[in-house]
């Protein structure tokens, strides 16, 4: 049995050089400077692992790390240590700097003879993975277009395009442009097919067969890439009246790091050397739709207790890969409706994007492995169309495109949702990448291990306020772009915030002329709560509130978003909102005051009084003129006389227009 899938199900020889040696990790005991958190910049180990990396992967880690972009796992493995095992008569196939490790093919004696090495820690085998070639998911047939929905840019691509808002989207002129795309495959004939021929690949690499080439070679097997292409066309292919890729104006890097001659794949080392070429590439997001469980040698097969994160090669190279500021999405698997069921490896790692598969009716594909993962956490993360995807079928001719099922075809597309968002607001993190994609799901509520946290839009992605922090400065940018069904009055577009529930400045927005609208907050002392909203009018004069129900918050010195309320955004109307904290303990410090917060759809009267459970009025907290959008009301717990107010049940109560509201809150001495 297998935990992953991919196109073609022949059964094939298992080539003797695979039989005669295995593949083992060589860990190695120290690298050239002592272990430490803080490294000597002007050591030689420093310079040379510096020199490693590009311009754009130096900015990119720069983001996350600040100044101390090298770790110490960056420190390339000891020359001396790599030369005392080669002479051995010992190739090596891979250096993975991140593991202090070198991967090779020993036989039982090379094997002794490593572990004895004085500075060998220890040496593992390399997981090897059975393929199941019985299942008929993500192989490819052909396309019959009359039965798929077409629009005359997207063609048959229309419907996985449009479930994810992605046309919206790319109508702002949003297509992936400045970002970076790796891609992890089994291979790519990308110069074979129309959809892919022009793309910008600005490297390749087969860890296969150690060379420039990703297509099949002489060794290889004639299929070896038609899932990889056929994977980058989701993302990257362009072919207006066929198929518009999610993110087609990125560059992209490619990995063959599946070896398809046989059936005992030896890769999981290949996947984290490719992972590790990719980042010091300056690679901004990583995408594989290949997943990794029960392999073929049962003694060292992984459980599902190994799928916590932290156990496989293939998780902590994620991992590693995230801390240098990467975004990384991984398919979830396809084992929803086998003996295996949960999602495979590197999906369980722990800040990996994991993405299931829904249908096009955003129903989920009965397929599509679930969660959670061993540790408890939930899984997938979001999920985008991968039933009955529409792409490149390179193995048909140069112009041919079918139809494929999996979490391999939903893989892209979330990837490709999140290089628009970084393409829109480059400055983002790639923690904010993520925590962005999720909040704006279609589950995000109540998210779960068969969806996570739901279907992943483009247009609610991107129109989530970007957060910027400038550390020379000491201060923040919001900016924002709105998606308006009427288009927009740009002098209209206002930020309304407040700090530590402090009354709201309104301030007008400044506008780029072209997408964005943003304000630089005044410097804001560290720890301090910010809360804001957005208003606009469109071109009919319809007042519009973003969020429509709430308000995002966050805390000076923290660049992430709490949104406290929904993403949808119709027509601004009166609303009481729900007090916080509730129940509340007042200590006389504003901190510990109860926040009241509602909605004026005009500038109008409004009065707020507070009464207990006997209905006596204790005390008129608000009686004047309301303002346009969120107002918020404190109160301290003290009553009209001055006295705090006994602990229990009180009501409040909004007089607004020609109605009242009223909620309920708990009062805690």
């Amino acid at each position: 049995m297998t935990m992953k899938k991919i196109i073609f199900f022949y059964l094939l020889l298992v080539p003797a050089f695979l039989v005669a040696q295995n593949k083992y990790l060589i860990y190695f005991k120290d690298k050239a400077v002592p272990m430490s958190k803080t490294l000597n910049k002007k050591s030689i180990a420093y310079q040379q692992a510096l020199q490693t990396l590009s311009a754009k992967c130096i900015r990119r880690r720069e983001k996350v790390m600040g100044n101390n972009i090298i770790m110490y796992a960056d420190i390339p493995v000891k020359p001396d240590y790599i030369n005392a095992v080669e002479k051995l008569g010992i190739t090596i196939e891979n250096k993975l700097n991140w593991f202090n490790a070198v991967s090779a093919y020993l036989s039982d004696s090379q094997l002794k003879e490593v572990t004895s090495l004085p500075f060998v820690e220890k040496v593992d085998p390399v997981k090897t993975l059975s393929f199941s070639r019985s299942t008929s998911l993500e192989k490819i047939t052909p396309a019959k277009t009359e039965n798929i929905s077409t629009d005359t840019l997207y063609g048959p691509s229309y419907t996985e395009m449009n479930l994810c808002d992605i046309p919206e989207v790319q109508a702002k002129g949003i297509t992936g442009k400045g970002i970076t795309i790796g891609i992890l495959d089994d291979g790519f004939k990308w110069r074979q097919h129309e959809s892919l021929v022009n793309q910008d690949v600005i490297a390749e690499y087969n860890f296969v067969f150690h060379d420039s080439s990703t297509s099949p070679q002489p060794g290889d097997i004639q299929s070896s890439g038609n899932h990889g292409t056929y994977v980058f066309s989701l993302i990257g292919g362009y072919k207006p009246g066929e198929i518009i890729g999610v993110a087609h104006d990125a560059k992209f890097i490619l990995a063959k790091t599946e070896d398809d001659r046989s059936e005992s794949h030896i890769e999981e080392d290949n996947y984290a050397a490719a992972l590790e070429w990719m980042e010091g590439l300056g690679v901004d997001i990583t995408t594989s739709s290949l997943g990794y469980s029960i392999f073929d040698d049962t003694t060292y097969s992984y459980t599902y207790q190994d799928m916590d994160g932290k156990t496989t090669i293939c998780a902590k190279a994620v991992e590693l890969a995230y801390q240098r500021g990467v975004v990384t999405v991984s398919a979830a698997g396809n084992d929803g409706e086998n003996s295996w069921h949960y999602i495979e490896t590197p999906g369980d790692g722990i800040h990996i994007l994991t993405i299931g598969a829904v249908d096009s009716t955003n129903t989920l594909a009965p397929f599509s492995s679930r969660g959670p993962t061993y540790d408890g956490r939930i899984k997938p993360d979001i999920v985008a169309m991968g039933s009955n995807n529409y792409g490149a079928s390179v193995a048909n001719g140069f112009s041919a495109y079918g139809i494929g099922s999996g979490t391999s075809f939903a893989t892209p597309i979330a990837a490709g949702v999140a290089a628009l968002l970084l393409s829109a607001y480059p400055e983002l993190t790639n923690a904010q990448v993520r925590d962005i994609l999720r909040v704006t799901a279609g589950n995000n509520s109540a998210p779960d291990n068969n969806i996570g946290y739901g279907l992943v839009s483009a247009e609610k992605a991107v129109a989530y306020p970007n957060l910027y922090y400038d550390s020379t400065n000491n201060q923040y940018t919001l900016t924002k772009i709105f998606f308006p069904n009427n288009g927009i009055e740009s002098q209209t577009a206002a930020l309304h915030y407040s700090v530590n529930s402090s009354s709201f400045s309104n301030i007008i927005l400044s506008y780029d002329g072209i997408l964005k609208y943003s304000y630089k907050l005044p410097q804001i002392p560290i720890g301090e709560l910010v809360e804001f909203y957005y208003s606009y009018k469109d071109t009919l004069g319809n007042i519009f509130n973003e969020p429509a129900s709430g308000y995002f918050e966050f805390y000076s010195g923290n660049n992430m978003l709490n949104l406290i309320g929904d993403t949808s955004v119709p027509v601004f109307q009166n609303v009481l909102g729900n007090c916080y904290p509730n129940p509340f303990t007042p200590y006389g410090s504003q901190s510990h005051f109860i926040k009241i917060p509602f909605k004026s759809g005009a500038i109008q009267h409004a009065k707020l009084i507070i009464i207990n459970s006997v209905g006596q009025i204790v005390k008129t907290l608000f009686d004047g003129q309301a303002q346009l959008g969120l107002n918020t009301i404190l109160w301290d717990g003290r009553l009209s006389d001055g006295k705090m107010a006994a602990s229990g049940v009180y009501f409040d109560i909004l007089f607004l227009g020609s109605k009242n509201y009223n909620s309920k809150f708990v009062l805690l001495k």
